[in-house]
C-alpha cells in the first residue's frame, strides 16, 4: 500500500536536535513530520550534560524548570587511590549567576529524560514523532523534495518543501547526498551503561585509576533516576560483555572491589570516539544537523548541546523563508553553524587529551556562552562598534522594570518565536511598527520598559537613540543609532519581518487576488 501526503518539512530522526526543530516549527505554526526509523524512543543516558547556553534555549521552548526537575546538577567528583582513600574535587567550575547571564551551572539530565521532556512540550503543542518510519529514498526538484518513507502499513510518499535531516551520525540523508564526512577516529573506544548497582553512595562521581586508558572507569549517579552511569575506556578490538554479570567482573577488576555489584543493566553501547564534520550542511531542500553534520567525542558535554542549538538556528530560517523571506537566508544556517561545530571539535578533542593526562577540570569554555556569529552576514552594525557587545553576540539577559511597575526580564520579552526591537532613550515614534513578527519595546522614562539599575546599558553598551535588533534565537542581530532607521527597515525586509505596512499590501492583494481584481 502506497499512501502520498504533503508538508512543508520532513524531520529525518527524533532525537535531541530533531525535537528541538519540531518544537520550533510548531510553535510557530508550521506544517512538519517528525519521522524515526527505531521503534521507541531512545533509552540511554548518553547526552547527559545541558549546557548554560542550551538552557537558555530551553526556557525559550517553555522547558526549563521541568528540566531542572527532571534532573540535578554535578556531584563532586571522588578520585579513589589505589589504598582505597580518595579526594572530592568540582569536576565542573562555575561562578555565580549575573543579570547578563542566568544560568551558571551544567546540568545533569540523562539524555532519555531530556527527550522525554521535550516530546511532552511538542504534544503540548499537537504534534508527536512517528516511530517505525524509516526514510528510504528521495529526490529533489526545483520546487521541493519527494521522499519514501517505509511505516507499518507500507510506503509513504510524502512531497515536502524541505527535508532536513536529524538522523545521527550514520546519517542516511547525509549518505544520500555524498556529502563527504571528514575527521579521524581518535583512537579511543569506549562503553557507557546506563546500571543499577550496590556498593556505592549517589553523593559523588566515582574515580578509578583516572589517567589510565586500561583501568580507568566512572560511575556517575543519574539525576532523576536510580541509576547510575558506567563509563569506562576498552581495548579498541575485543568483544566486551555487557552483561550485568559481565560489567561487575570489569569492576572488580579495576577497582578490586567486590562490594560493587551490577544488578541490572537498563542501556549499554560500546563504540569508537570519532571526530567528524560534514563538507556541506546544505544540498538545495535538504539540510543536515545535529550528530548528521559533526560528531564529537563526549568529553565536555558539547554533543547534544551543540545539536540542540543547530536546530535552533535553523527553524527560524526555515519558517522565515515558508513565509516571505528571500532563499539566501537559509545559506546563513550552515555558515554561522558548521564554524561553530568545527569549534567544538577542536574543544572536546583538547579535552580528551586533558583526561588521559588526567586531568578533568571543567570550566566556561564548556558552558557555550560565549558562541557567537559575528562574522555572519546577518550581523550588521550602522556605525561600527569598536569595543564591547557586537552584533552576531548572544543576546544578554538583564533585570528591567516595565511602566505598570512590575519587575521582569529581558528574556521574558525574548521569548517566543519572534524578532524584538529595542529603542533605548528614543524620542518619537519608532521606524517600524509591531506585528506578529516584531515585538518594540522603548526603554526610558518614557516607554513600556524601564532599566532602573542600568543592567540593560551596561549590558549593551547603548546610548540614547540606539536601536537593538534580537534574532529568534537569542542574538544580536543589527544595532543602529537613530540616523540609520533606512537601514533598519531595510534589514526587516532581507529576514522576511513584515512591518505592518507590508501586511497590510499582502493582505489587499490576496483579497483582490480571491475576488479576481488585478
Amino acid at each position: 500500500m502506497t499512501e502520498k501526503t504533503t508538508t512543508e518539512i520532513l524531520i529525518c530522526g527524533a532525537g535531541a536536535a530533531g525535537l528541538t526543530l519540531a518544537i520550533d516549527l510548531a510553535r510557530r505554526n508550521v506544517a512538519f513530520r517528525l519521522i524515526e526509523k527505531m521503534d521507541t524512543p531512545f533509552r540511554g543516558s548518553r547526552g547527559k550534560g545541558i549546557q548554560p547556553r542550551s538552557q537558555e534555549v530551553f526556557e525559550d521552548l517553555g522547558i526549563i524548570d521541568r528540566l531542572v526537575a527532571a534532573g540535578g546538577t554535578y556531584p563532586p567528583q571522588r578520585k579513589y587511590r589505589d589504598d582505597g582513600s580518595f579526594e572530592d574535587s568540582v569536576v565542573i567550575k562555575s561562578g555565580d549567576a549575573t543579570p547578563a547571564e542566568p544560568y551558571h551551572i551544567p546540568l545533569l539530565v540523562p539524555q532519555f529524560l531530556t527527550e522525554r521532556v521535550m516530546r511532552d512540550r511538542l504534544a503540548e503543542l499537537g504534534q508527536y514523532p512517528d516511530y517505525s518510519h524509516e526514510l528510504t529514498g528521495f529526490d529533489q526538484d526545483a520546487e521541493g523534495i519527494t521522499c519514501y518513507v517505509t511505516g507499518p502499513v507500507g510506503v509513504e510518499i510524502i512531497r515536502a518543501r524541505y527535508l532536513v535531516g536529524a538522523d545521527g551520525g550514520h546519517s542516511f540523508v547525509r549518505h544520500a547526498l555524498n556529502i563527504g564526512f571528514p575527521g579521524k577516529t581518535l583512537g579511543v573506544r569506549a562503553v557507557v551503561a546506563d546500571v543499577l548497582l550496590l556498593g556505592l553512595s549517589r553523593d559523588a562521581w566515582h574515580y578509578f585509576n583516572e589517567g589510565s586508558m586500561e583501568k580507568q572507569m566512572s560511575l556517575c549517579p543519574l539525576a532523576g533516576t536510580e541509576m547510575f552511569q558506567l563509563q569506562a575506556p576498552i581495548p579498541l578490538e575485543s568483544e566486551i560483555d555487557m552483561s550485568a554479570q559481565g560489567l561487575t567482573a570489569m569492576v572488580a577488576a579495576r577497582t578490586g572491589r567486590t562490594d560493587i555489584v551490577i544488578r541490572s543493566v537498563f542501556w549499554a553501547s560500546a563504540y569508537n570516539m570519532n571526530a567528524r564534520l560534514a563538507d556541506r550542511y546544505r544540498v538545495g531542500c535538504v539540510f543536515l544537523t545535529g550528530d548528521a553534520a559533526h560528531i564529537h567525542p563526549p568529553t565536555g558535554g558539547q554533543g547534544l548541546n551543540t545539536s540542540v542549538q543547530d536546530a535552533y538556528n535553523l527553524g527560524w530560517k526555515l519558517a522565515a523563508v515558508l513565509d516571505s523571506a528571500p532563499d539566501a537566508l537559509l545559506d546563513t544556517y550552515e555558515e554561522e553553524r558548521r564554524p561553530i561545530a568545527a569549534q567544538m571539535l577542536g574543544l572536546t578533542t583538547k579535552l580528551l587529551d586533558a583526561t588521559k593526562r588526567n586531568s578533568m577540570s571543567r570550566g566556561r569554555e564548556v558552558h557555550q556562552l560565549d558562541i557567537g556569529y559575528r562574522e555572519s552576514s546577518l550581523a550588521k552594525e550602522k556605525p561600527k562598534r569598536l569595543g564591547g557587545i557586537q552584533t552576531g553576540d548572544r543576546a544578554p539577559d538583564a533585570p528591567v522594570r516595565g511602566a505598570a511597575g512590575q519587575p521582569t526580564r529581558l528574556f521574558r520579552l525574548f521569548e517566543g518565536p519572534h524578532w524584538t526591537l529595542m529603542g533605548y532613550e528614543i524620542e518619537g515614534s519608532p521606524p517600524v511598527a509591531s506585528c506578529a513578527g516584531l515585538h518594540i519595546h522603548i526603554v526610558g522614562s518614557d516607554g513600556d520598559i524601564v532599566d532602573d539599575g542600568h543592567h540593560l546599558r551596561d549590558a549593551y553598551g547603548v546610548e540614547a537613540g540606539d536601536w537593538v535588533l534580537v534574532r529568534p534565537d537569542g542574538y544580536i542581530g543589527a544595532i543602529f543609532t537613530l540616523n540609520e532607521t533606512v537601514a533598519l527597515s531595510s534589514y526587516l525586509a532581507a529576514v522576511g519581518v513584515q512591518t505592518v505596512e507590508t501586511c497590510f499590501h499582502l493582505k489587499r492583494r490576496a483579497r483582490q487576488s480571491a475576488s479576481g481584481v488585478g
